[in-house]
């Protein structure tokens, strides 16, 4: 072949994409359709608890388009990390929705679904075998954190992903997966330059993101050939430029010129951008540099438990007295609240004010300067409290607000009410509350052994494993 081309639809599966730009894309005959499915972005909430942070109707809308299309074209459908998160539930919901299409449509196709949900005991193991590393923040693997984690996933490489081609999937779902390797996959399997294509994955995988103006919702093309790549927007809105696609190259990485990943890493010390055509853009130079031979390939653990459930409450004021004394009366609520429930261990639950305003967004990020001393008009107020059950979260916050609601501030002069509340009830129970607990990196001795592949025979809505 002397060239693969790569249909991203949209930025995640379920985010959408205009059927005009989707057409655009099926007349340039595209080799296969990839996308993205998940992210952590969302954070450790939909992990933990199993549920995708996408809509499900959304989700179809979007299957419903893209495998009838790459059946017609006999072509694949590539999904990763399924569900939004890639846990087997995440990946039960996927495959669920692509049954649903089948027998509605009735369609007939070999699909491959893989697994990666990794096993407790698993990471046990390789853990006694010094086979598991920290990824920087986290802190050393413990029994505990594993087995307080609902469910840990491992992202795949393109080795399954080439496994399940091989086999004569049409269409494949995927659990969690290095975002690149959806897009990538076929291009290393039939002998492409590996690290010009997990390159391309790597800026297709958000779609129109890389364009200018950008776009989560929108389609994105891409054509490898052997020294080469081109990106190139469907809509007529939208262009690639050098600028667009070299920042987006950036995306997501603390080094701007290594992109670790599975099996090793991609070198673009000698990645170069030129305009191709008014609204493409065309990349040479990428590298990617397999593991020593003395290292072992290393897949990335993710995993979540939970901690408690939350509550939280928003409010607002525009008073110029209290806003000058922000800082000093949410200290005084806290050491309030501390005083009323001082039979409850104060690490039993966490209690935090964002003042949004003032600086609601950068009390998030240590190391950045601090906000301006301009004093605002007007503060939005969030109110959280996160407890080991729901009924004490509800207490601590309710006790929280109503103390701020009624606090006595040096200069009040109304004395019915400090805050506005949007909303009644004005404290929301938000529920569980998870955080990330793993986030290392493991050591196999195959690209494929943690992640199964069971090939079905999907005809209208039902199917059997082959």
């Amino acid at each position: 072949m002397e060239e693969i081309r790569i249909l991203s639809p949209t930025a995640i599966l379920g985010y959408g994409f205009p059927e005009s730009s989707f057409q655009a894309a099926l007349a340039k005959n595209p080799h296969v359709i990839a996308v993205d499915a998940g992210s952590t972005d969302p954070g450790p909430y939909y992990l933990g608890s199993g549920i995708s942070f996408t809509d499900r109707a959304a989700v179809k809308r979007d299957l419903a388009l893209m495998i009838p299309a790459a059946l017609e074209r006999k072509i694949p459908v590539i999904v990763g990390t399924a569900g939004g998160c890639g846990a087997d539930s995440h990946l039960q919901w996927c495959i669920e929705i692509v049954r649903e299409i089948s027998k509605e449509q009735g369609l007939t196709f070999k699909m491959a679904t893989i697994s990666s949900e990794i096993k407790h005991d698993d990471v046990l193991k390789n853990m006694a075998a010094g086979k598991v590393k920290p990824l920087h923040p986290a802190p050393e693997l413990t029994r505990e954190l594993v087995d307080q984690s609902t469910s840990i996933v491992a992202q795949m490489g393109v080795e399954p992903f080439i496994k399940a081609l091989d086999m004569g999937a049409e269409v494949i779902l995927a659990g969690r997966a290095y975002d690149p390797a959806v897009f990538a996959s076929l291009a290393v399997k039939e002998g492409f330059d590996p690290g010009l294509a997990i390159h391309m994955g790597k800026i297709l995988e958000c779609a129109a993101i890389a364009a200018t103006p950008g776009s989560g919702s929108d389609c994105m093309f891409g054509t490898l050939r052997k020294d080469h790549f081109i990106l190139e927007p469907l809509s007529p809105e939208r262009k690639c430029t050098t600028l667009s696609v070299a920042a987006h190259t950036l995306y997501e990485k603390t080094n701007p010129l290594i992109l670790p990943g599975p099996g090793g890493v991609l070198d673009l010390n000698q990645t170069t951008f030129t305009q191709a055509t008014e609204n493409s853009v065309m990349v040479k130079g990428s590298r990617f540099v397999p593991i020593p031979a003395d290292q072992k390939y290393t897949i990335k653990l993710e995993g979540a438990r939970r901690v408690g459930f939350r509550t939280v409450s928003f409010a607002a004021t525009a008073d110029p007295i209290m806003i000058r004394q922000m800082d000093k009366i949410v200290e005084g609520v806290r050491a309030r609240v501390k005083s009323n429930f001082n039979h409850l261990d104060e690490k039993s639950f966490f209690l935090d004010f964002k003042i949004y305003g003032q600086k609601g967004v950068m009390s998030m990020f240590k190391g950045l300067p601090p906000a301006s001393e301009h004093q605002p008009a007007e503060l939005a107020i969030i109110i959280e409290a996160v407890a080991p059950t729901q009924s004490e979260a509800n207490t601590i916050c309710g006790f929280a607000r109503s103390t701020m609601l009624h606090y006595g501030y040096e200069g009040r002069i109304s004395t019915a009410g400090n805050l506005a509340f949007p909303f009644s009830p004005s404290d929301f129970k938000a529920g569980e509350v998870y955080e990330f607990s793993v986030y290392h990196l493991m050591d196999v001795d195959d690209p494929c052994q943690y992640f199964p592949i069971q090939m079905k025979n999907c005809a209208k809505g039902e199917c059997h494993e082959i």
